[in-house]
């Protein structure tokens, strides 16, 4: 724990004349206020910083004061200003004769939940590994006005280029088959290398990095396992670091799920496991795929909800862009053993009791990662308290490829939602297992549902280029 004066150390040691404090607004932006360095005091720490609430899509405005109280264990020079500046992230608080934690901002969303984990007495913990997939282009260009809409992506590995055009040598990569390339192929080897070295400054423990299956730079970072609340902080990390080491560089990254028509999409697969006194309880030598009776009903929870869940783990229009067949991105509900095709996934090479875990696979990176982390946890505790049991349900294992089912299989089996709409009414209908114990109040719920219905339809009002070219001339 970071005490006041290792922060006066740490700015004296780097010569910090900036303090940064970074925000999270309901649909997962960071924003961020800056104070000189010489005004951060112990009081600081007390009565926080005050702002306007409903500028972050939360409170009204005829109550939307709060005070952001930094957390000190988070404190990190960051490395992309001009000015010297140390950056903490940290707690929303509401006013009143006593400050209280404000409910429907993201930490403190997690931090309850983390909380209804430990007092279930199921586990002590959640550990979370999340997959970061997103592209890296050399350009993007878009608009929309009443008499124009389009979009243009310049990408130097696949020879999209401007008029001037690229100096690729002739190393063009096939839009499908990026996946593990080599350089000279793999243009942005070293700027992946420089994130994570990044990411290791700002404390994430990252795994690998590599190029991804999309031709036209997509890129992926997988991080170890560590607790919910951190991995929560360490993906808006990541984003950060991830969009500003691009644009260093000249270039532009984007986590969007779908920027490209035919081509992979950006998911944020989630592995997670449970552990109580340090020990995993997601392991069984006889299970199916070595996992324990907690995890398939974990599992269970996971799939009992998944519609639901879709309006907090993929949260925007272009989500459902990606979740389409033919691709990696699951949309029938199911699950197996080391098979893409199925909303969770058990990695077969994760084998010893440690690595126990699976993934799920629907989520992309345009969540807030607080939010979905926690409804995520939610719908697994859920699962357990009524054991629900996936095989039991018909939702597996299959081993299989799912999108190659017959039509009325997949009707059994039931799919994630087609649209935002769906996801949002789905939410509508079924949240109970994610207001327990508080967890998320039910404004949260409803600001969520009201603003992805709004967003939906607003998308609806906009005609599409392809339109033109399917319907002008009739």
């Amino acid at each position: 724990m970071k005490t006041y004066q290792d922060i006066l150390a740490l700015c004296a040691e780097n010569e910090i004349e900036i303090i940064d404090f970074k925000m999270i607004d309901i649909v997962g932006r960071w924003r961020h206020l800056s104070i000189p360095a010489k005004r951060f005091t112990e009081d600081t720490l007390i009565h926080g910083i005050g702002f306007d609430g409903s500028n972050y899509g939360y409170a009204p405005v005829e109550n939307s004061d709060m005070v952001f109280i930094p957390d000190l264990d988070t404190a990190v020079v960051d490395c992309f200003t001009e000015v010297p500046t140390l950056s903490m992230n940290g707690d929303v608080m509401v006013i009143g004769k006593e400050n209280k934690p404000f409910d429907q901002y993201p930490r403190n969303v997690a931090r309850r939940a983390e909380a209804f984990l430990r007092d279930s007495g199921i586990a002590d913990a959640m550990m979370i590994a999340p997959e970061y997939e997103y592209y890296v282009f050399d350009d993007v260009q878009f608009q929309n006005r009443p008499d124009a809409a389009s979009f243009r992506i310049y990408s130097e590995e696949v020879g999209w280029s401007d008029e001037s055009g690229f100096n690729n040598a002739g190393f063009m990569n096939d839009l499908q088959d990026g996946y593990h390339i080599a350089l000279p192929r793999d243009v942005f080897n070293d700027l992946r290398s420089r994130s994570i070295m990044t990411m290791a400054d700002w404390g994430i423990e990252v795994k690998y990095h590599h190029h991804e299956v999309g031709g036209a730079g997509q890129m992926e970072i997988e991080v170890e396992l560590g607790e919910m609340m951190k991995m929560a902080d360490a993906t808006m990390i990541a984003k950060y670091i991830v969009k500003n080491e691009a644009l260093a560089e000249g270039l532009t990254a984007t986590f969007m799920p779908k920027p490209i028509a035919g081509m992979a999409g950006n998911g944020m697969h989630v592995h997670m496991m449970l552990t109580k006194d340090g020990q995993p309880l997601f392991y069984d030598e006889n299970g199916y795929g070595h996992l324990s009776e907690t995890a398939l009903y974990f599992i269970g929870g996971l799939l009992q909800h998944a519609a639901s869940l879709c309006a907090i783990t993929n949260p925007t229009t272009n989500s459902y862009k990606r979740l389409i067949p033919g691709f990696e991105a699951p949309v029938t509900i199911g699950y197996a053993m080391a098979n893409r095709s199925a909303v969770v996934r058990i990695p077969a090479y994760a084998k010893d009791p440690m690595h126990k875990r699976f993934e799920l696979r629907n989520p992309d990176a345009t969540c807030n990662p607080y939010y979905a982390f926690s409804a995520i946890l939610m719908a697994g505790l859920d699962g357990i308290e009524k054991k629900i049991d996936p095989h039991a349900q018909g939702w597996g294992p299959f081993d299989c490829n799912l999108y190659d089912l017959p039509a009325e299989e997949k009707a059994k089996l039931g799919g994630l939602p087609t649209s935002l709409s769906a996801a949002a009414e789905a939410l509508r209908k079924d949240h109970e297992y994610l207001t327990k114990g508080g967890v998320f109040p039910q404004r949260l719920i409803d600001l969520i549902v009201e603003d992805e219905l709004r967003e939906d339809a607003e998308l609806a009002k906009y005609p599409h280029p392809k339109e033109f070219a399917m319907y002008y001339d009739l």
